[in-house]
């Protein structure tokens, strides 16, 4: 484990990527922007100009398109989403869902295995009780009383998948969420939309997760600084910044969708083995990945194992993560090895 202060500004490049295309002369900036999933998504992009004359009308719509299939398969908040329907059914029922929807589920329910339950797609009562969910915000902490019932239809091993057949088996008011990993999954989809495309130069972003390709006209990559928690008071002292070639983005901290009672703060981000938000002083995690869902589920696994156990398992999986650790009114950070092996001074 490696404990570093930022003292300079930093940079971070791929280790492994093939060479940028190169944008043909007269390359055209696109901005694309749009709503889903509760919140924005952003796509800029720079097409070559027969390109652009093709397609700058319908990518808006084609992305919007690619969005809206994701939120009907996947939304807690669409009461006829393939997911609300799941979460209705009778106990012991099998139910054939889509290829998106099995995906995301299937890669959710390795993470929980791998993480003993310290991540769980079955987190849907638990997230609706602490205000987090689609039944709406709370004013109050709920009862303990409460957290055991809900805890009591919580449990990734409950929950069968039929790989063949592409079925999730209901065994009885077992509640999914994959908020966790869907907006990552979404990054992705619009990724691999624009790569049919032959579309070779984009930045997108789906509620603050990123995955970039290529690079401007200018030879630059896509460069996107790191996400700190806001007005800080232990800000770190220099950004970190990270070319965007080939990668993704995805960042847990404690400052997003939280709230406060009596003085005491809540994080969004809930342990699924206590059923409580978790209270171990990480303000963030910031996971890079070249597939946005791994790095998305990835970033909420490691908050809820806290800084020693969460960067045991990034070491393990050798992945780019760096950790904001809250110690009083500072920020310490910690990074992984395979984060430090991406940087550089400047």
């Amino acid at each position: 484990m490696t404990t570093t202060t930022a003292t300079s500004r930093r940079v971070l490049l791929p280790l492994t990527m093939q060479a940028p295309t190169a944008l043909a002369n007269g390359a055209r900036y696109l901005n694309l922007r749009g709503f889903t999933m509760g919140t924005s998504w952003q796509v800029q992009t720079y097409l070559a100009s027969e390109q652009a004359d093709q397609l700058a009308d319908t990518l808006q719509t084609g992305i919007q398109t690619q969005l809206d299939h994701i939120v009907q398969q996947m939304s807690p908040w669409e009461f006829d989403s393939d997911l609300s329907r799941f979460n209705r059914a009778e106990a012991g029922s099998w139910h054939a869902i889509p290829a998106a929807f099995f995906k995301v589920l299937q890669h959710a329910q390795f993470v929980a295995e791998q993480t003993q339950g310290a991540y769980d797609p079955s987190i849907g009562h638990l997230a609706n009780l602490w205000g987090f969910g689609h039944t709406g915000k709370v004013t109050q902490a709920p009862s303990d009383h409460a957290v055991k019932q809900a805890l009591q239809h919580t449990g990734w091993h409950k929950l069968k998948l039929d790989i063949e057949q592409q079925r999730i088996h209901q065994p009885g008011h077992l509640h999914l969420d994959l908020c966790s990993t869907a907006k990552g999954y979404a990054v992705d989809d619009i990724a691999h939309y624009l790569n049919r495309l032959k579309i070779v130069s984009y930045l997108i972003e789906v509620g603050g997760e990123l995955r970039g390709l290529g690079c401007k006209p200018d030879g630059q990559p896509w460069w996107v600084e790191l996400e700190e928690p806001p007005s800080a008071s232990g800000r770190m002292t220099s950004s970190t910044i990270v070319a965007l070639h080939g990668l993704s983005i995805a960042t847990s901290g404690d400052y997003n969708r939280c709230f406060t009672v009596d003085g005491q703060h809540f994080s969004h981000t809930i342990d699924p083995r206590t059923g409580y938000p978790v209270r171990h002083g990480l303000a963030s995690v910031t996971v890079l990945h070249p597939e946005c869902m791994i790095a998305d589920a990835l970033a909420t696994a490691m908050t809820v194992l806290g800084p020693e156990q969460g960067m045991n398992y990034a070491r393990q999986l050798q992945v780019a993560a760096r950790f904001l650790v809250r110690e009083g009114d500072t920020l310490s950070e910690i990074c992984s090895p395979a984060l430090l092996q991406m940087m550089e001074e400047t």
